[in-house]
């Protein structure tokens, strides 16, 4: 069966309070009654539909665009203790250019950084920081004590708004995995909530915020579905799966999962939710798989910057490395790609 992608336009939803989907104040007992009053995940079938969907193709026409629609939806990262303005600035020329030979690649959408370095990112970018649903690069930064997500809450929100008030347009927090797995849903909810309030700029626009589920650490798909659903409710713009330090990262059923459940929601409520698969993402054949995934699961209307995101840091290289061959005509991407 062959998957055809096609640049999608662009779209909006109508949100809906979670005292209205929950039927009650998002309290501990009302989280719970919701939240394990969910279906259970059938493993199993999970990960059927999800190798199913991998050996999928996409027609010939189709490559060059599912290439290049790989690195307009990729944040490109750097998130290490060594990190410099000028590791930075090096960072945001390939972001801008990402293949110097060729000036018709297009830009990333984001550059991810730690709050510190976000305004020599933004120095970088230039006239190119902006939407990058018109064509620019945004500024995500990290925070909320990322990656462990272990510090006090007046911490967190200290870090949230030092990072917006240098100008970022992304905060990626992480949730309290052990207040989450301790069954303490009301403190992860609240600070969602707070964090997002912290996201608000004081001329009323606010930095959109990814939720980090860190999956790798959920243990069960039933505890991912819980925390996707907690985090949509409490105001999350994006459900991301991992912080790209705690292995398992990304994995194509857990993003099936979590697409499953944005899905979900928009059919609830006509409100369309973000998906950020990060880590271990590295090769252009991977990477299409996604795609595939979104497309199917909930529509092409998604792969686009405000919908969908890559985390990586090493997928762009051979996503260059196979546009490059397509180009020259000596690519060798994903076998299930139909050759016509």
């Amino acid at each position: 069966m062959t998957t055809e992608l096609t640049r999608p336009a662009p779209s909006a939803g109508v949100g809906n309070s979670a005292v209205d989907v929950l039927g009650g104040e998002p309290d501990d007992t009302t989280l719970r009654r919701f939240l394990h009053g969910l279906p259970g995940v059938d493993a199993v079938g999970l990960e059927q539909r999800s190798a199913g969907l991998g050996t999928r193709s996409i027609k010939t026409a189709s490559k060059a665009w599912a290439l290049d629609t790989i690195v307009r939806l990729t944040d490109l990262t750097t998130l290490e203790g060594a990190d410099t303005p000028g590791k930075v600035r090096s960072l945001v020329s390939k972001a801008k250019l990402p293949d110097a030979a060729d000036p018709s690649c297009p830009p990333v959408a984001a550059v991810c950084v730690y709050g510190d370095m976000v305004p020599a990112a933004i120095e970088a970018l230039g006239a190119r920081h902006g939407d990058p649903d018109d064509g620019a690069i945004s500024v995500a930064a990290v925070a909320t004590a990322f990656p462990s997500g272990r510090a006090s809450l007046e911490v967190k929100l200290a870090d949230t708004r030092d990072a917006v008030d240098a100008g970022a347009d992304e905060i990626d927090m992480v949730i309290d995995r052990g207040a989450f797995l301790a069954g303490r849903y009301g403190q992860v909810f609240d600070q969602i909530v707070q964090v997002k309030d912290a996201c608000r700029r004081d001329d009323g626009t606010s930095a959109a915020l990814k939720v980090i589920l860190e999956t790798g650490e959920l243990t069960t798909y039933d505890n991912v579905k819980r925390a996707s659903w907690l985090a949509i409710l409490a105001g999350g713009d994006f459900i991301k799966t991992s912080t790209g330090k705690v292995q398992p990262a990304a994995t194509l059923p857990v993003t099936l999962l979590m697409l499953e459940v944005v899905r979900d929601w928009h059919r609830m409520t006509g409100q369309r939710i973000g998906v950020k698969p990060a880590g271990g993402i590295r090769s252009s054949k991977d990477a299409i798989k996604y795609l595939v995934h979104v497309a199917e699961t909930v529509g092409e209307e998604w792969l686009q910057p405000h919908l969908f995101r890559f985390g990586a840091s090493s997928l762009l290289n051979d996503v260059l490395l196979q546009r490059q061959k397509m180009m020259t005509g000596r690519y060798s991407g994903p076998d299930y790609v139909t050759i016509d």
